[in-house]
């Protein structure tokens, strides 16, 4: 048995669903169900004997440590985070209260679960940590990609948030000893994606015949991950990982926003053209920048192929044409998280931002 927080998130709902196609292991879903939670992202999963869903907040300690003392899992696998910067900007209040106080309670509990197994089980437990480059701070454009011994320098309230639950982490480690993993990923992309991100909402936006908007002058580089390749990365760092070490995972897949915005338009003129024949690239709209933007972000993930054999099945452009096509044919899921929370923020985000093309 295992436990997974947040898993009715883009990444846990992903890691989810690949788990239970590759293992009978059974497997708990404890998610708070915020904004980006959607368990219809796990609709196939529902009626699954091995798999059940706990609405409960890693926070609440009452609620982890009987559930932990129910079902005693073998390992937990940690996504539940706030995790959009823009958001962080607006507000790091909920980012500081999940991130990191969130995160600590998580490890109180888990500390005291893993203190009362038995020696044998405690050496098998694991605890596996989910954070992002974004850690890491900014690259310039001749810098060489992040590796695992790469400084922290966090830029957003986001970022800054996820660094200290990754303190909080390896704090656990040397201190008392408990048996955790963390790995740090690229810019993930792919199914079940929450629409606020750049591809998904490029891709609903261009369907609608709305703007496009796109940061400054687009040229703000990210490293591109797809979900799956994510998830097998995960799968593996928690079989064969080193206690207390961390992972970078990463795609090798450098784009420019831009590039990545035009991409996704053609694959859309290629597999739902325009009525007038246009191309969805007519769509986009340059908006003013956020503030304290990162330029660059580049994970080597070296260490992981090199010590536990990983490798990514997907390229961008293979892994951005399964994403499009995705979206394509899920419009049933799309039309479920268009609530009316994510429209009125992407109201609240954009609309005094537009500038012209």
């Amino acid at each position: 048995m295992i436990i997974v927080t947040g898993g009715a998130g883009f990444i846990g709902s992903n890691f989810i669903r690949e788990w239970l196609a590759g293992s009978q292991e059974p497997v708990i879903n404890l998610d708070k169900l915020t904004y980006a939670g959607n368990l219809k992202s796990l609709a196939d999963t529902a009626h699954d004997t091995r798999y059940r869903f706990v609405h409960a907040d890693i926070g609440d300690r009452v609620a982890v440590a009987a559930l932990l003392n129910e079902v005693q899992p073998r390992a937990i696998v940690n996504f539940a985070a706030e995790s959009h910067v823009d958001r962080s900007i607006q507000g790091a209040a909920e980012f500081i209260a999940t991130n990191i106080v969130g995160t600590f309670n998580l490890l109180e509990e888990v500390r005291a679960f893993w203190n009362a197994l038995p020696p044998t089980a405690q050496e098998n437990f694991r605890f596996l940590h989910v954070s992002t480059d974004e850690v890491y701070g900014s690259l310039t454009a001749t810098e060489p990609a992040f590796t695992e011994t790469h400084r922290y320098e966090p830029n957003s309230p986001y970022s800054a948030s996820k660094a200290a639950s990754d303190h909080l982490v390896r704090a656990c480690f040397h201190t008392y000893h408990l048996p955790v993993v963390t790995t740090n990923c690229s810019n993930n992309y792919g199914p079940c994606h929450f629409p606020e991100k750049l591809i998904p909402l490029m891709i609903l936006n261009a369907l609608a015949g709305k703007p496009l908007p796109v940061y400054g002058d687009g040229q703000n580089v990210r490293d591109w991950l797809y979900v799956t390749d994510h998830c097998s990365a995960i799968r593996l760092v928690l079989e064969k990982g080193r206690l207390g070490e961390t992972y970078n995972v990463g795609g090798r897949n450098e784009r420019a926003n831009l590039d990545v915005v035009n991409i996704v338009c053609k694959l859309l003129d290629e597999l739902k053209p325009r009525a007038d024949g246009k191309s969805y690239a007519t769509q986009v709209s340059f908006v003013k920048d956020r503030p304290g933007h990162d330029q660059r972000y580049a994970i080597d993930a070296t260490k992981l192929e090199s010590e536990l054999g990983w490798k990514a099945a997907e390229n961008f452009e293979s892994g951005i044409r399964k994403t499009v096509q995705w979206y394509l044919d899920n419009q049933d899921w799309v039309q479920s998280v268009a609530s009316g929370e994510y429209l009125k923020w992407m109201d609240t985000q954009y609309a005094n931002d537009k500038e012209a093309a």
